[in-house]
């Protein structure tokens, strides 16, 4: 029997499954494909209608954590059942106080399943909520728990440095998704912070092969959940721009979101309701294709006024390994891997004449494209490739798990 034959991971996730959230279910089809046994918990049933078609793939069970029916007889049946297999619960729910009580309940629940099912390691996406029931089951079981930490729970307004800084205290490990994260952590909390460890997302390259852009009908391609932080409302503004210099193309922007109405709105008074097109949510394999079929990808990241940004945006990737030449910003982790002239063109944030020139340039010549395509592409093969990566995860859950696996 292997080490991997001995673990089994939680993994704990706010909502499941999610539209946006394919990095998820792409390393957990990963962990899948060597035989890892995970189980996953989500705090939260789904709210999205439509979902990415690999969601289908994943063998995993799911089990919701759910706190509708909150009532003091509720609570109090669980503590009383979750005791009977922990017998020193009681004891430990002084690490609980302050937290909220739909969380502990949750953890609770958590607790007991892990005891239940035979659990070595809980690991939570985004250091929120999930992470917080993580962190509590994880005590009250007795067994390790480890975090992704990514963008918005890390350098949002709402973000509490203390709260912060118990989870990365209490966590067996931590891992975040771009240099630019790692170091910003280890400046903003210190040697606490010395436990996390940089691994990227990454990508099934075989799902997405590379094809030559040399002849690339002019479409611009952006996808994205419609919110400040993609920075939408840019490249509509760098659109006008083309149009006025009398380019001739189309964009088409994929996805849906808070802000959809103003850019809509946006759209119509710029008069540019024949050139960009909202297409709302398409599930990846539709994706693949308009990436195909696109001359550039823009991804105009933003900081927003709130500091929510983005880490390092899977569709970049994704796009880049497909072979369609990028254009973005320098939000956090995106220098890592779009290097201006060499993977691909870099522009100022909430600047549409600058994005609009860099989108031209792309659009009129064919070998700057295939240059700067063949570059990504090899860029994403030596970094961010799924089963590489998710191998690396692997080592850091048997290292956190050795202290309770026998090896």
């Amino acid at each position: 029997m292997t080490l991997i034959d001995k673990i089994k991971v939680g993994y704990i996730l706010k909502r499941y499954p999610r539209y946006s959230e394919t990095f998820v279910v792409s390393e957990i089809l990963a962990h899948e494909a060597v035989g890892l046994n995970i189980q996953i918990f989500a705090l939260h049933p789904p709210l999205d209608g439509h979902f990415q078609d690999i969601i289908s793939r994943v063998r995993a069970p799911v089990k919701y954590l759910l706190s509708n029916d909150l009532r003091g007889s509720t609570l109090w049946k669980t503590l009383e059942e979750t005791s009977d297999i922990i017998p020193n619960l009681w004891s430990k729910l002084e690490y609980a106080r302050g937290e909220d009580i739909h969380r502990v309940y949750k953890a609770l629940q958590l607790a007991g399943e892990v005891r239940r099912q035979g659990i070595t390691h809980l690991h939570a996406h985004f250091a929120t909520s999930a992470t917080v029931v993580a962190r509590l089951a994880s005590h009250f079981a007795d067994i390790p728990y480890s975090f992704t930490t990514h963008a918005k729970d890390i350098f949002h307004e709402s973000v509490i440095p203390s709260e912060y800084q118990l989870k990365l205290q209490d966590a067996a490990a931590v891992v975040t998704v771009s240099d630019y994260n790692l170091n910003y952590l280890q400046q903003t909390y210190g040697t606490i912070a010395d436990k996390v460890q940089r691994i990227y997302n990454g990508l099934d390259l075989q799902q997405f092969p590379y094809h030559s852009p040399q002849h690339c009908p002019p479409n611009i391609l952006a996808v994205g959940r419609l919110v400040e932080k993609k920075g939408f409302s840019v490249l509509i503004n760098a659109c006008k721009v083309l149009r006025d210099q009398g380019a001739q193309f189309t964009c088409q922007i994929v996805g849906t979101g808070e802000l959809e109405a103003d850019l809509r709105h946006q759209i119509v008074e710029l008069g540019l309701q024949d050139i960009v097109t909202l297409m709302g949510p398409r599930p990846q394999g539709e994706l693949v294709q308009l990436m195909q079929s696109a001359a550039v990808f823009a991804a105009p990241c933003v900081v927003g006024s709130d500091c929510n940004r983005d880490g390092l945006p899977t569709v970049l990737l994704e796009a880049m390994a497909l072979g369609v030449p990028c254009v973005s910003t320098d939000v956090t982790g995106i220098p890592e891997v779009l290097r201006h002239q060499e993977t691909g063109l870099m522009v100022p944030q909430h600047n549409p004449i600058a994005l609009a020139q860099a989108i031209s340039q792309l659009l009129i010549d064919g070998e700057l494209r295939v240059q700067l395509a063949t570059q990504a592409r090899k860029l994403i093969e030596q970094d961010f490739d799924i089963h590489r990566n998710t191998a690396h995860l692997r080592t850091v859950f048997r290292s956190a798990s050795a202290t309770t696996v026998a090896v």
